[in-house]
């Protein structure tokens, strides 16, 4: 079966976008939530009982009704507690005007080649849309160009496209990421600043599980982990894949499971935690990736 476009709508009144299926006629969940955070599901209007139907959903994969999708318009379904507040719901919504209209980030531009200059740069990605900024990153000492740079647009919508593509700048391939790679991390040096992705959730209990924080917080973004240190320490670490999804929830004081949790920054300590353990030959990286996962700098506000 050929690929197909699907139509798919928040709500049954809004203006549906076309989702694209796999070659098998089937749509993947995770294609629906690239272009809908947090959705879970799909669900439509049966034109012969006019009543809700959902769409089946095997280990991500959704299968049309009846082995077509016809021109059904199909609603988005997201997680949901029916036993949420009134006050968690206001407090989701007061967080989502917060946010407001998604704002551009910075790009990490890797792979550039060692003659690449920021005019060069300018050039080549002002033909997806307005730059507001490009920058190399050049060695303190000797004035050369470290191999990688940035670049910030002005619309949401062309960095997700910049971002979705390898580009080929002065004859050479290059990707573009948000700076939260291992390769930044390693390259970019303990000088550079980083936005963290990661959010420290206090005043947690003990009957909130990893999988209640993840679906209570993919409703705001795509959550790539939740940590909950053992023992309970009333505490969690939510990462998400945008940092701006993160730093827009800092500060918020939300309602899951009917208690209020409070929400925080939470930036790694970049100390050079492998170099701790070079005296363990053979173990070093290992001790080092589990030592990193649990160390951070816990907001002083909840100490």
């Amino acid at each position: 079966m050929t690929e197909c476009y699907i139509r798919v709508a928040e709500d049954e009144n809004e203006e549906p976008m076309e989702i694209p299926s796999e070659e098998d006629g089937t749509v993947l969940l995770s294609t629906v939530a690239a272009q809908f955070p947090g959705a879970c599901g799909l669900r439509y209007r049966s034109p012969v009982s006019q009543c809700m139907r959902g769409v089946r959903l095997v280990e991500g994969v959704l299968h049309a009704p009846d082995a077509d999708w016809g021109n059904l318009v199909y609603v988005v379904n997201y997680p949901k507690d029916n036993k949420r507040k009134m006050d968690e719901m206001d407090a989701a919504s007061a967080v989502k005007i917060k946010r407001g209209i998604q704002k551009t980030s910075d790009l990490i531009v890797l792979g550039l080649p060692w003659k690449t200059s920021e005019q060069d740069l300018k050039d080549y990605f002002s033909t997806f849309g307005e730059v507001i900024m490009v920058q190399v990153k050049r060695d303190v000492k000797t004035g050369n160009s470290k191999g990688f740079g940035f670049v910030r647009f002005t619309d949401y919508e062309t960095q997700i496209k910049v971002m979705s593509q390898r580009h080929m700048i002065d004859g050479r391939w290059c990707d573009c990421k948000l700076p939260n790679s291992k390769y930044f991390l390693e390259q970019a040096g303990p000088d550079e600043p980083m936005r963290s992705r990661k959010v420290f959730v206090g005043r947690c209990t003990e009957d909130m599980t990893a999988d209640d924080l993840r679906q209570f917080f993919m409703q705001y973004g795509e959550v790539t982990d939740v940590f909950i240190p053992k023992p309970f320490r009333a505490f969690a670490f939510v990462t998400f894949a945008d940092d701006q999804v993160a730093q827009s929830l800092c500060g918020e004081d939300l309602i899951i499971k009917g208690t209020s949790v409070h929400i925080s920054n939470a930036e790694p300590k970049h100390n050079n935690i492998h170099h701790l353990f070079s005296n363990f030959p053979g173990r070093s990286a290992s001790l080092a990736a589990m030592f990193e996962r649990s160390q951070y700098q816990y907001p002083s506000s909840h100490v």
